[in-house]
């Protein structure tokens, strides 16, 4: 991701192993949260009782800091890297710790929601990392969009089977809740209504981002395969005027 910070910026081959690993850790630390999740999820377990995964979860926030302030450090401008990744800087903040902290009362709902926002970074950087390993520009691409795409849907419909089987009959199994985030990203949309407000919200949220990645993954890959074309189609006459030459 970040060991391309700034195009044309050159990192040395340590700090580049140091943003990597950085990276990689912040995945890793985020794919236990989301099996974790998951497990309680649908074991319909709750976690405003577990210290346990506040304690896990606040380390991983602070590892999403640590990884903030060195990609901060390499930036070559400082504010721009600020204003560009505010948002990050903001989902990697420890919400749930700083609650449990104060004794802040909120619903059970918002609290389970607030645990999804260090994975919205995680899924991210894994995007991106996944894209960055790869040369081919239109390969890479097609990573970070598979990803980010099976992410969302994945998110979504954790939180849509929380918010919905208690109340809609629609939804008996988290199978039901993951065919309908797929079928709304899709923008197909599907039989089920959704009938609590995050359930609602979520709907918007798949079909707007369906609605925008789509078109946009398909320019771009078109863009780069003719691009592609083209720079093979010039290496060869390049080729053939050097063999005419001599």
């Amino acid at each position: 991701m970040n060991a391309t910070i700034a195009p044309g910026q050159k990192l040395t081959r340590p700090s580049k192993i140091l943003l990597y690993t950085l990276h990689l850790l912040v995945i890793a630390a985020s794919c236990i949260m989301i099996v974790w999740i998951t497990r309680q999820t649908l074991r319909n377990m709750s976690f405003l009782v577990d210290s346990v995964y506040l304690k896990f979860q606040f380390w991983v926030c602070l590892l999403f800091l640590v990884d903030i302030v060195v990609e901060w450090f390499y930036a070559p401008k400082k504010w721009k890297y600020i204003c560009t990744h505010i948002f990050f800087l903001l989902i990697s903040i420890p919400y749930l710790n700083i609650i449990d902290y104060f004794h802040v009362e909120l619903s059970g709902e918002t609290l389970y929601l607030l645990r999804f926002v260090p994975m919205i970074r995680a899924g991210y950087v894994l995007a991106m990392v996944s894209g960055a390993l790869s040369e081919n520009a239109a390969l890479s691409m097609f990573w970070v969009y598979l990803i980010w795409v099976t992410a969302s849907i994945y998110i979504a419909a954790l939180m849509f089977f929380v918010e919905e089987h208690f109340i809609n009959p629609q939804v008996d199994t988290f199978w039901t809740a993951l065919w309908w985030a797929a079928l709304d990203m899709t923008t197909v949309g599907s039989n089920i209504n959704a009938m609590t407000t995050t359930g609602k919200t979520l709907a918007v949220i798949l079909s707007g981002e369906g609605l925008i990645l789509f078109p946009v993954f398909t320019v771009y890959i078109t863009n780069a395969v003719l691009k592609t074309d083209e720079e093979e189609e010039t290496k060869i006459a390049d080729r053939q005027k050097s063999s005419a030459a001599s």
